[in-house]
């Protein structure tokens, strides 16, 4: 064989073969945690991210301080409505057994898992909804719509809008604030939602109430 025959053989870079590294790690560490602690279905992360679903999961404190927020707006025997934040979703199923309760609209069916609180949603049918959901029947409905587009926000505000009695929350790219503020009268807010992965559009909650996210 000629020596030549390497050059042409695609080579990755450094950073890239340490990239794919960390990656596979991870892969490695999660399934470990499966099985050595007993796994937990509403752990944050349990579900992958679908990337070509524009799946990007919060890390553990903001999905934490998010679901922590919606307890306290929803009020004693409130019901919280998730949609597009499966994180958020997940986090407050940790919290199970406080006094609220709490359903995911999700287009990804692998959240079928959760059994009747999963309801099948696509932002492009907006009120295409179970008859059983009625309207504004949620103290507050949390909201991340998947795509940084007025489209996207605009369809997904009538669902929200829908849903509400009238406390939102809403987490989308601090691109979209004048969108957010003519859709859905939402205004931002000084806390900054991080995801477990970078992401590089900046990302802001906005809301219509008096939170604690100020």
């Amino acid at each position: 064989m000629d020596d030549d025959d390497d050059d042409d053989v695609p080579q990755l870079s450094s950073h890239a073969l340490a990239a794919l590294q960390e990656f596979y790690s991870e892969q490695q560490q999660r399934e470990g945690m499966k099985t050595s602690q007993g796994f937990n279905q509403y752990s944050v992360g349990s579900i992958e991210e679908d990337w070509q679903l524009s799946q990007f999961w919060y890390s553990d404190e903001t999905a934490s301080c998010l679901a922590n927020e919606a307890v306290v707006a929803a009020g004693k025997g409130g019901r919280i409505a998730c949609v597009s934040a499966p994180s958020v979703y997940q986090k407050l199923k940790e919290q199970d057994g406080k006094d609220f309760s709490v359903c995911i609209l999700e287009y990804d069916r692998r959240f079928s898992v959760y059994g009747e609180e999963f309801i099948f949603y696509d932002y492009n049918h907006p009120l295409n909804l179970p008859e059983n959901l009625l309207p504004h029947s949620f103290d507050i409905v949390i909201a991340d719509p998947p795509y940084l587009s007025e489209e996207c926000l605009q369809k997904t505000a009538e669902t929200i809008k829908y849903l509400t009695k009238g406390k939102i929350l809403l987490c989308t790219g601090a691109i979209m604030e004048e969108q957010a503020a003519k859709h859905l009268g939402v205004k931002i807010c000084k806390f900054i939602p991080k995801h477990s992965r970078n992401l590089a559009n900046e990302f802001r909650c906005y809301v219509n109430y008096a939170s604690g996210l100020d």
